[in-house]
């Protein structure tokens, strides 16, 4: 094992925790599915598929078990014959092409009818805390009516349709730790499998993609009879599970800043274990050199239509070339090869590139940098009680070191307040409005922290340096989640944007794009500014061929011989 060094420091927070950047984070070895694929096969996970009773018209449930060293998870999924008119990605749908729940356990008969009674309902059903997730998924229907049509014909289907398009279904939600009545995080917090972030919900989306191939084969079949062609699993290996995220997920980061902390501090610590290597050995460098090759072949499938990942796609085709002609003419043996690289890119590529690198230098130091990822959870739950004892110049000083960058933000300017965050009555998710074109002010909810950081320091201004913060907050308790947040980000220095989330040019999408990518979510495709879709697990091998061979670099395609 490499020696544990960081002779280079973390990256600065004011240049990490810009939205633009954090709007460029690419998948790496840390993100939660490959941490989860790893974990099952190294623990030999076994798969069942323990019920599939769906009819000739796709309508039906089935049952897919994981089972683990210690406990065993359910995956029950309800297919639904769902008429065209009403197949909608809008959170405020009302029926889908599939619905599921994972299952803490085996479901007896009688959970699997209490749950066919809910779980096809959604946020109209409620399930109970045997359950870890709800989620739904549409089909995607051009892909899906060629892939059955193909196999009906004894034939296979296009490839390249699928890299085009990635998935059969996409889910419009996964919801875990205690929505419409699942299990709190509290329940599983505490379970090794489970203990990272978002695995139950990873591990649905796994299960849900076995189920997906499951289904379009068993349509093929219904449709074709005895001439329906078997997909072939090379085929079926990059057919992943989309999904479409809005602005419900954006809050989320801000809401959650020791959280998000600790990813962003998880994965700058291992960029600076990588930087801080004096050397690489010829086997490390080649096998960087082969997973950036492998990345290029991903990325020459990455389509979108949105005019802002059009640029940036075109910026990162230009960084694509730039990485090549830098790899042809430098050694990465010698000299600080990985910390020359990242300079380099600071300098000579866009931010998409720059965090493709980042992601890609500690692809072959798994040793290094993997045990890391036991820092990814929050459980620090002192942080977020106020210290009243603090001093009024204490508070102050790290109101400055979080939000310096705002302080001096003419915050009264229409564009840097053009936006208010609210809570739609209809389907209590978040959304975005204009301050000055709705009447949505008095409903605004606390999620620009740089402008109540702004009110609270001038508010701070008049106070004695030496006064304890718990007398400043008996005058303005307005201000309590301000000094919360300023004292957080003394143990949590990346937990804040370094950006404004109510100005008039603010892009959400970035802020989905950077959970999206801890996730391990590829081809990023922004349908708006407020919304964007992914794909997840392609590539991934399935239950029956997972084992340790292939349980990690699955997200970079193998290159043809």
């Amino acid at each position: 094992m490499n020696h544990v060094s960081t002779d280079i420091p973390r990256r600065d927070p004011a240049q990490v925790m810009r939205l633009s950047r954090l709007g460029s984070l690419h998948q790496c070895r840390l993100s939660f599915m490959r941490q989860l694929t790893r974990r099952m096969a190294r623990e030999n996970w076994a798969f069942t598929r323990a019920v599939f009773e769906i009819d000739e018209n796709g309508v039906g449930h089935a049952v897919y078990t994981a089972q683990g060293p210690d406990r065993t998870y359910s995956l029950v999924a309800f297919a639904h014959d769902l008429p065209p008119e009403q197949r909608s990605d809008r959170v405020i749908a009302e029926a889908w092409d599939a619905t599921f729940a994972l299952f803490d356990g085996i479901p007896t008969e009688q959970d699997i009818q209490r749950l066919s009674e809910n779980v096809p309902l959604q946020e109209a059903g409620r399930v109970s805390e045997s359950e870890l997730s709800l989620s739904r998924a549409n089909r995607s229907v051009r892909l899906w009516k060629h892939v059955v049509d193909r196999l009906a014909a004894g034939q296979q289907p296009d490839l390249e349709q699928i890299h085009k398009v990635g998935y059969l279904m996409r889910t419009t939600a996964v919801y875990g730790s205690g929505k419409f009545g699942a299990a709190d995080r509290e329940k599983i917090a505490n379970r090794l499998e489970l203990h990272a972030p978002f695995q139950a919900e990873m591990l649905s989306v796994y299960l849900t993609r076995t189920f997906v191939r499951d289904l379009v084969q068993h349509m093929a079949l219904a449709k074709g009879g005895m001439q329906t062609a078997d997909l072939d699993p090379e085929i079926a290996q990059w057919l992943g599970i989309g999904n479409s995220t809005g602005l419900g997920m954006a809050p989320f980061i801000v809401n959650h800043p020791v959280l998000f902390n600790n990813w962003i501090m998880t994965r700058e610590e291992a960029l600076a274990r990588v930087r801080s290597l004096q050397t690489a050995s010829e086997d490390e460098a080649r096998h960087f050199r082969e997973i950036y090759d492998r990345s290029k072949l991903s990325m020459s499938w990455w389509r979108s239509e949105h005019p802002v990942q059009i640029e940036k796609l075109a910026s990162l085709n230009a960084d694509l070339a730039a990485i090549t002609s830098y790899l042809d003419q430098n050694d990465l043996t010698q000299d600080h090869p990985w910390d020359r690289l990242i300079r380099w890119s600071e300098t000579a590529l866009s931010e998409e590139g720059q965090e493709l690198l980042a992601s890609l230098v500690l692809e072959p130091y798994g040793d290094l940098v993997d045990g890391l990822t036991g820092c990814m959870a929050d459980g620090n739950a002192q942080a977020q009680v106020i210290n009243g004892g603090m001093t009024i110049d204490q508070v102050r000083t790290a109101i400055q070191d979080s939000f310096g960058w705002a302080l001096d933000l003419e915050w009264s300017a229409e564009a840097n307040c053009a936006r208010a965050w609210y809570v739609s009555e209809e389907k209590l998710e978040p959304r975005l409005g204009e301050r000055f074109e709705e009447p949505i002010a008095e409903y605004e909810q606390p999620l620009a922290p740089a402008r109540d950081a702004a009110l609270a320091y001038a508010d701070l201004g008049s106070w004695q340096d030496n006064k304890p913060v718990a007398e400043f907050l008996l005058r303005h308790p307005e201000h309590r989640h301000t000094v919360r947040r300023a004292q957080i980000g003394l143990v949590a220095p990346y937990g804040e944007l370094r950006d404004n989330t109510i100005s008039a040019g603010v892009m959400p999408i970035d802020m989905l794009r950077a959970k999206l990518s801890f996730f391990g979510a590829t081809h990023f495709d922004p349908r708006s500014d407020r919304w964007v879709r992914i794909c997840m697990y392609a590539g991934a091998p399935y239950p029956e061929d997972l084992n340790a061979k292939t349980a990690d670099l699955w997200v970079y395609p193998e290159l043809s011989q």
